[in-house]
């Protein structure tokens, strides 16, 4: 038991540097500070020319003539500013930005055992949310705070079958640390309390990849990542309620008892093109699908004084994403990126919460790459990140309605990439 509890300890010390929390309008994330944040990340699958092909698609790897290590840093700035509208009967503030600084890293690995036979190993995250609001804020009875932050460790291998067709397969390791708080109106006593949820776990699934290049110059990259289900189970711990509601909590036998928050990561599947027009210019795209109807019930809210049950069911719709860009060298040691992402929202405006307020995005990236030497390549990437409104309409007895949407709700992120080739 105590050498598990070490080894949790020591994940979520390493998770707090390599994993890339975001905003809960987008828990999957295309910017694992790799050099395709330049291109939003299309034809993440089907490019194959660094190590981070070993996450995008295992097949790649064997496009890469030698063993090869990527990392790069990736910090990031999120501005999430709620406007609650007329109907809101809570009073208090907007909560202020629930964003801010975003720390990130993403390491990748390929070991090239033979012209057809590759080895990789990623680590980073492509899954997480964190939203923060003030404490006396209009919505505090729905989300005060709302954390998912995961480390992913992904071993792969791939081979080549032929001249055009490449395959690959390895696993996903994840490990999850969720941390909930939300306001209770503690209106048996007057004034107001808090519910909160500290618990991890760790998830195991798998991931494959097919490349098929018909031509020289024309790659198609299709990859599947299987769900991983994290099982956050905890006592929730309550904080400065009165002795009327905390009775009546302990009667609902809420109080004391373990509550389940347990979501899954969606699957997912993409297909990505890269196809070279001309010597020096190419263009990169993404068609992807991830089944949001498989995600869970990950909110915590108490709605009323005689709660059994501290979990919100929520019902969400499979998404879809398409992205398209570009790449041009216009110097042999130098290439250029840009490209622009869409993705459709996997909920309705009565379904969001402050915890969830998941919406349609948009993203544009461009960045630059360059070769200091046949070994070693540097690079620099920025993306502007749209998180849509995420209109959002909620009304529980205790509390009460929120209504109105998020007037700002973006991200910027830059990265600095090293790729070395040994």
């Amino acid at each position: 038991m105590c050498g598990k509890r070490t080894l949790a300890a020591v994940a979520g010390v390493v998770a707090a540097a390599l994993a890339v929390p975001s905003h809960a309008a987008g828990l999957f994330l295309t910017e694992m500070g790799t050099p395709d944040l330049g291109t939003a990340a299309a034809g993440r699958a089907a490019t194959a020319d660094n190590a981070a092909i070993a996450f995008g698609n295992p097949a790649g790897m064997t496009r890469l003539d030698q063993s090869q290590i990527l990392v790069g840093i990736q910090p990031a700035y999120g501005v999430s500013r709620f406007d609650r509208d007329s109907a809101t009967t809570v009073s208090g503030g907007n909560g202020g930005n629930a964003l801010g600084f975003i720390p990130g890293l993403g390491a990748y690995f390929v070991y090239s055992a033979s012209p057809d036979i590759k080895f990789g190993l990623s680590l980073g995250s492509n899954f997480g949310l964190s939203a923060q609001y003030q404490s006396n804020w209009s919505g505090r009875y729905y989300s005060l705070k709302s954390e998912l932050v995961t480390l992913g460790a992904y071993p792969v291998a791939a081979y080549r079958i032929n001249r055009w067709l490449s395959i690959g397969a390895g696993a996903q390791i994840i490990y999850g640390k969720l941390d909930y708080k939300t306001g209770i109106n503690d209106v048996l006593d007057g004034g107001d309390g808090s519910i909160s949820v500290d618990s991890g776990d760790v998830g195991y699934g798998g991931m494959a990849g097919i490349l098929i290049e018909p031509v020289e110059g024309t790659r198609f990259g299709i990859t599947y990542q299987s769900q991983v289900k994290l099982d956050f189970k905890d006592r929730p711990k309550t904080n400065n309620l009165g002795p009327l509601f905390s009775d009546a909590l302990d009667v609902s036998g809420l109080s004391g008892s373990k509550i389940d928050l347990g979501l899954t990561i969606p699957n997912q599947v993409m297909i990505s093109g890269y196809h070279d027009i001309t010597d020096t210019i190419a263009i990169v795209g993404n068609v992807v699908w991830q089944q949001w109807s498989q995600f869970g019930q990950p909110t915590l809210e108490v709605t009323s004084t005689t709660s059994g049950s501290a979990t919100t069911d929520l019902d969400y719709n499979d998404t879809w994403g398409f992205a398209i860009g570009g790449r041009y060298r216009f110097a042999p040691a130098w290439l250029w990126s840009v490209g622009f992402a869409y993705d459709t929202s996997p909920m309705s405006k009565s379904q969001r919460t402050p915890a969830l307020p998941l919406d349609r995005q948009f993203r544009i990236g461009t960045g630059v790459q360059y070769a200091l030497n046949e070994r070693a390549t540097v690079g620099v990437a920025y993306e502007y990140v749209n998180l849509g409104d995420a209109d959002l309409s909620r009304s529980k007895p205790l509390a009460g309605t929120l209504q109105g949407d998020y007037s700002t709700n973006e991200i910027h992120f830059f990265n600095a990439t090293l790729n070395w080739k040994f």
